[in-house]
Parts: structure tokens; C-alpha cells; sequence
């Protein structure tokens, strides 16, 4: 059996991506599919923590820019990624996948607080760990999150599951002559303003030098392809490491 290429992985998700062609809410069999395709990737091996946005349900930028008060506004955002989490907590249980939603925001109710160690350990038990309430402070996108907790915990790897085949220079949606980037560097990530993620994010990345899979959630088996280490969507990181 081919073992994958990545042991330890960040699976970022956007709140929107739950959402299906809703584009509100949580659609049930985009949540099911994303589950099974999860169960995959663990059974093949490697250790998946993800960490989910809250999009589908809240944004705090959209909130602000409404006039309300910023941290307000994201403080209700990182609530809603609580909701996504616990939504595929849920879809992974029901399909036999142990899981633990930490989240950055205590609430020991319905979830663990984040403590690195402790994922970490769950990790190594063969549990999926999903991180929630983004970092816990305002101002900070879950793409930070997603590059910060795999600084933590040493993952090998961000893959960066978007509604889009990778990056291109323009929106492709709107240019159909868009060009698609097969590589980029993180310099070049900043330096051209590409929406890979925001620059907090592809900074902290550079620093720890984790690389970034930006690939199409949208089709079933792409999260396995990306884990094995075929070449899909964008690969953003250090020359040498290109796939």
C-alpha cells in the first residue's frame, strides 16, 4: 500500500465550504462528504487536525464594516466556528471517527479548552482534532489560526481547501483567462497580494516554513490526492520542497 507523503496535517475549511451551493448554513451532504473523505485520509495513516471558519454563518469583517464593534463582531465569529465544529464533530462520529473539538474560547460543556500537548497527544492516538474559536483574539483570521496551531503542533503541512482548482492571478470565476499558478513562493504570495490567505497568515507560514495546498474541495477524493502527494491545485512553499 502506497503511504502517504504528509504524517501530520492542518486541514483548513472555510465556513462557506459547509455550505454547499447554499451559501448559508451547513449542508448535510457536503458536511457527509467531507467527513468520509477524512476517515480516508486517517486511514491511510496520517494524523488530521483541522481547523474550520465560521463564514456560512458570521463574519465578523462584514459585521464592522456595518458599524458594529470590531472585536464584538469577532467574538460572534469565532462562536459561529464553534457551531461548524461541533456540526462536524457530529458528521465524523456518526461515521465511527473519534474526535475532540478544542476550542480557543473555553466553553467546557460542549468542548476541550486548547491545550497543545493534550492535541497533540490526541493526534498520536489516531483522533481527529478539530480546533475552534479561531485563536481566541479579535483581529485575527482563521487562516492565522490555521498557521499558528500547525506551527504548534508541528504539522507537516496546510492544506487549504477552497470552492477553486488553486490560485490564480485574477478571480477565474470573473476572468476566464485567469492564469493558474502550479508553484508560488511565499514571497511571492505577499508581494503580489494573491488570495492565498491573508499576510498574517502566509508570514507565519514563511517564518516556520510550512508549506500550503491550495486545492478543490468541491471534488470528492482531492483531500486523499493532496495527502499522497499528487500534484494538484497550487503548492505554496520553499522551491526546494516543490512537489
Amino acid at each position: 500500500m502506497q503511504k502517504p507523503k504528509y504524517k501530520r496535517v492542518v486541514l483548513k475549511l472555510s465556513g462557506e465550504a459547509l455550505a454547499g451551493d447554499k451559501g448559508y448554513g451547513i449542508e448535510h451532504t457536503t458536511i457527509s462528504s467531507i467527513a468520509r473523505q477524512i476517515i480516508e485520509i486517517v486511514g491511510k495513516g496520517t494524523q488530521v487536525a483541522i481547523v474550520v471558519g465560521g463564514g456560512n454563518i458570521w463574519r465578523g469583517v462584514a459585521g464592522s464594516q456595518r458599524g458594529m464593534d470590531r472585536a464584538t463582531a469577532d467574538y460572534m465569529g469565532m462562536l459561529a466556528t464553534v457551531i461548524n465544529a461541533l456540526a462536524l464533530q457530529d458528521a465524523l462520529e456518526n461515521i465511527g471517527m473519534d474526535t475532540r473539538v478544542m476550542s480557543a474560547i473555553e466553553m467546557k460543556e460542549i468542548c476541550e479548552p486548547y491545550i497543545r500537548r493534550r492535541a497533540i497527544r490526541h493526534l498520536e492516538k489516531g483522533r481527529v482534532v478539530i480546533f475552534a474559536a479561531g485563536t481566541g483574539n479579535p483581529y485575527f483570521s482563521t487562516d492565522t489560526t490555521a498557521a499558528l496551531r500547525s506551527a504548534e503542533i508541528e504539522a507537516e503541512v496546510i492544506l487549504m481547501a477552497k470552492k477553486v482548482d488553486g490560485v490564480y492571478d485574477s478571480d477565474p470565476i470573473n476572468n476566464p483567462d485567469a492564469i493558474k499558478f502550479n508553484y508560488l513562493d511565499y514571497i511571492e504570495v505577499l508581494n503580489k497580494g494573491l488570495a492565498v490567505m491573508d499576510s498574517t497568515a502566509a508570514s507565519l507560514c514563511m517564518d516556520n516554513k510550512i508549506p500550503i495546498i491550495v486545492f478543490n474541495l468541491t471534488e470528492e477524493g482531492n483531500i486523499l490526492k493532496a495527502v499522497m502527494g499528487e500534484n494538484i491545485g497550487t503548492y505554496v512553499g520553499r522551491q526546494e520542497h516543490a512537489q
